[in-house]
């Protein structure tokens, strides 16, 4: 009886049914439209004489023969070489993923078990230079990078988003650190293992949800920068974002939209499969802080 009692109401399970799949659709909908729209020619996609064109494609099929083409995602990829800037996306990525969590965890668990007073200080100054706009910190860099004509290649780049995301890296590192008991450091010391042991072989393998989680977050900073990039890489070595920036074009400058919208179709997709992928260490990693020791 307390069971059934406890059971929601069949009104309120339909509402809530109801609600979660308005919501779907209305998250859902305009990548799937966008996912639609860049196998159309941008007479039908951006119709104002008529929105049903984007449906049936009546511009497409007079130039193609057919309500379907790919010359978007081709014009992207090979005409414009869309896979180079998918590859420097690719190298700035990992760099500035494996330098952040390399740096973090280190600073992170030093940090954590620290007892000097200037550790909150230097964890809050942290926290204010990641609360500033990355647009105020690069511009500090022009300058020397002018002067030292290292201005336009991924290096620079990597050098800088690492700065940006470090401070974040450390705070979350950091509270992932505190809630694991430094009785583990102390059970590993006397079972013969050194700090760094204890930190390599006991902690790290306890912490590993959150670190996934960190690496993730740097990873989507990197993925999705737009303002390092565009002011610090030249136009040959340009990552993903600003190279789809660049494809829409200026008022000097004839773009092509359709390359755009193909381009976001294949920058947004491998974003879907990897925190698909990575889902359950998402979970963990952001629920971490409930594990007692």
């Amino acid at each position: 009886m307390a069971s059934r009692a406890q059971k929601m109401p069949k009104g309120l399970r339909i509402a809530s049914s109801l609600f979660v799949i308005f919501w779907f659709i209305l998250a859902a909908f305009p990548f799937a439209w966008t996912v639609w729209g860049s196998f159309k020619v941008e007479l039908d996609f951006f119709s104002i004489a008529d929105w049903t064109n984007a449906i049936t494609g009546e511009r497409t099929k007079a130039v193609y023969g057919s309500a379907f083409t790919d010359t978007g995602y081709a014009g992207a990829w090979i005409q414009e070489e869309f896979w180079r800037n998918v590859l420097n996306t690719g190298l700035v990525c990992f760099f500035v993923v494996t330098i952040s969590l390399t740096i973090g965890t280190l600073g992170g668990y030093a940090l954590s078990r620290s007892t000097y007073n200037y550790t909150f200080w230097l964890l809050i100054t942290a926290l204010i230079f990641r609360a500033m706009p990355p647009i105020t910190l690069v511009a500090g860099y022009l300058l020397p990078f002018f002067e030292w004509n290292v201005w336009g290649i991924l290096p620079t780049t990597i050098i800088v988003l690492v700065a940006i995301n470090q401070p974040f890296t450390l705070w979350m590192l950091h509270s992932f650190f505190k809630n694991i008991p430094s009785e583990l450091d102390e059970s590993a010391k006397v079972d013969g293992c050194n700090q760094f042991q204890a930190f390599r072989r006991v902690i790290i393998p306890v912490m590993w949800p959150g670190v996934i989680t960190t690496g993730l977050f740097s990873f989507l900073l990197a993925y999705n920068d737009f303002a390092v990039g565009a002011m610090l890489l030249s136009e040959s070595n340009r990552t993903m974002v600003p190279a789809i920036a660049a494809f829409l074009g200026t008022t000097q400058t004839e773009g092509n939209v359709m390359f755009a919208v193909a381009a976001v179709v294949s920058a947004t997709v491998p974003l879907f499969i990897l925190v698909m992928f990575f889902q359950r260490q998402i979970v963990g990693g952001l629920t971490a802080g409930a594990v007692k020791g």
